[in-house]
């Protein structure tokens, strides 16, 4: 099993919660300080570490079969996305979906890190998930 933090669609409710293929909650919780959030053309968050911030993410971790994370959760990633390793509130690590290397100079992710997590962004919009 991997730990698998997740801030966006495959989120409980999600439009690709079903990827998981049942994979169990561990918990609702939020990244440590140190990161900001961006919006990818409103379809999906793009977590970026950043050790002089102090902002908190919202999001779920899960006990991911390794076999579902690659053949099924990370397939349907972005390309503006990478695979890493956040640190939660509690202090312990997990895998997370984070914004790859270079893409925020591109100047084309809106930062939403004031919303504190993708569903309440997504509120802004007037949409559920």
């Amino acid at each position: 099993m991997a730990r698998m933090f997740l801030n966006g669609q495959a989120m409980e409710g999600g439009p690709f919660h079903h990827h998981l293929k049942g994979a169990p909650l561990v918990m609702k919780t939020r990244t440590a300080p140190g990161y900001r959030f961006f919006s990818i053309a409103d379809r999906c968050p793009g977590l970026l570490p950043d050790p002089a911030g102090t902002a908190q993410i919202e999001g779920e971790v899960y006990d991911v079969p390794e076999e579902v994370l690659r053949d099924e959760l990370l397939p349907t990633e972005p390309a503006e996305l990478e695979f890493g390793i956040i640190k939660l509130e509690d202090g312990s690590a997990s895998f997370s979906m984070v914004l790859r290397v270079g893409e925020l100079e591109t100047g084309a992710h809106k930062e939403i890190t004031e919303y504190g997590g993708w569903r309440a962004y997504l509120k802004t919009l007037g949409r559920e998930s």
